[in-house]
């Protein structure tokens, strides 16, 4: 029997090591309209978000937005949209993708007040479902399909 790694990559999978955070979240490196930045991978998260202080960051045309975003610890808070965007993980490439905007600065104070780093945003369950994506959490690797 072929392993997890063998198997997803014969099926047409990229494999992307995760980093394991103090905080027991997995990190994962991604690159937005070029630009290199650290995310937070998050299953529960339904969209995929950066901070509003990545917006000139990772070249993103902003739009405002009525969705009200939620979070652990956080209700009701504003967001912007920006769509057309492409995002790199990897090797798996996707275009035309849209991320939320919204304040990181509750999410980054928690992760900094347990000595781990900060992040530019967060990829979420949107991603994840449109690369058909497999996490192996004992090996930390997340396997995407492009």
């Amino acid at each position: 029997m072929p392993s997890l790694n063998q198997f997803l990559l014969e099926k047409g999978y990229t494999k992307v090591k995760l980093n394991l955070a103090k905080t027991n979240h997995f990190e994962i490196k991604a690159t937005i309209n070029g630009v290199n930045g650290l995310f937070i991978l998050d299953t529960g998260a339904s969209s995929s978000c950066v901070g509003f202080e990545g917006i000139h960051t990772f070249k993103l045309n902003a739009k405002e937005s009525l969705i009200k975003a939620s979070g652990a610890g956080a209700v009701d808070m504003e967001t912007k949209i920006s769509k057309k965007n492409d995002i790199k993980i990897g090797s798996w490439k996707k275009d035309n993708v849209i991320l939320i905007l919204f304040n990181l600065t509750h999410v980054n104070t928690a992760l900094i007040n347990h000595n781990s780093k900060p992040v530019d945003g967060i990829i979420g369950a949107d991603i994840l479902k449109k690369a058909k994506a497999v996490i192996d959490y004992e090996k930390k690797y997340l396997y995407l399909k492009q």
